[in-house]
């Protein structure tokens, strides 16, 4: 990936895994970790993958795509999926939504920006809009079905994790001890909820999240 801050940044960049001259993995590492500047490694990423590749799939969320789409496509659908991506990580929200704050962990929908103990933490455009979306709905107990639906405009599919994957990368950003999660908790075999009351210290230490120690919630 080339270094530096480059000149006329695309709003997003639709990623084949199966490049010509390198590694699309690599390269979305690349990406993320800021070798192509500050301002490219917060860009929207939209990974193109074969058809029932699903470890490819996984790493590649893991190292911060924010959606994926099989080969082979419908254009259509590419164009449907680019727009969503777009509306998320752009205008699509209000200037007027106010900042959340949850103890020591504030959100800012307008600028986009998450901080903890007035720290930045850095995440993806669909990591934020993941995180947003459950901190807007504090208490609340969302299916994976409910999330996808609000993130993708489509429910997930049977053996699709790709939520768990972002759930994990968001807690890496905005938890003390993602294997002990006190702001978004595993509902087993719901989904997720974001707490409400946080930062107060509980009568008795919690366990581990069954999550983080079976792999992902059932």
């Amino acid at each position: 990936a080339p270094r530096g801050e480059p000149a006329g940044l695309p709003s997003l960049l639709v990623l084949d895994l199966m490049l010509p001259d390198g590694d699309g993995l690599a390269l979305c590492r690349a990406i993320r970790s800021g070798e192509a500047g500050p301002a490219a490694a917060t860009l929207p990423i939209l990974m193109l993958t074969a058809r029932g590749d699903d470890a490819d799939r996984i790493v590649g969320l893991e190292l911060g795509a924010d959606d994926y789409l099989a080969k082979p496509f419908n254009p259509r659908e590419l164009l449907a999926r680019i727009r969503a991506l777009l509306r998320r990580t752009g205008a699509g929200r209000s200037a007027a939504s106010p900042s959340l704050r949850f103890g020591r962990l504030a959100i800012d929908p307008h600028a986009r920006t998450v901080h903890l103990d007035g720290e930045p933490r850095t995440m993806t455009g669909h990591q934020f809009d993941l995180l947003l979306l459950l901190a807007e709905h504090a208490g609340r107990v969302m299916s994976r079905d409910a999330i996808q639906m609000h993130l993708r405009g489509h429910e997930s599919g049977a053996f699709d994790r790709s939520i768990d994957v972002h759930v994990s990368r968001v807690r890496a950003a905005i938890e003390d001890d993602p294997a002990r999660p006190r702001r978004i908790l595993t509902v087993r075999g719901v989904g997720y909820v974001f707490a409400s009351q946080q930062d107060r210290e509980p009568d008795h230490e919690p366990g581990p999240d069954p999550a983080a120690r079976e792999g992902g919630p059932a």
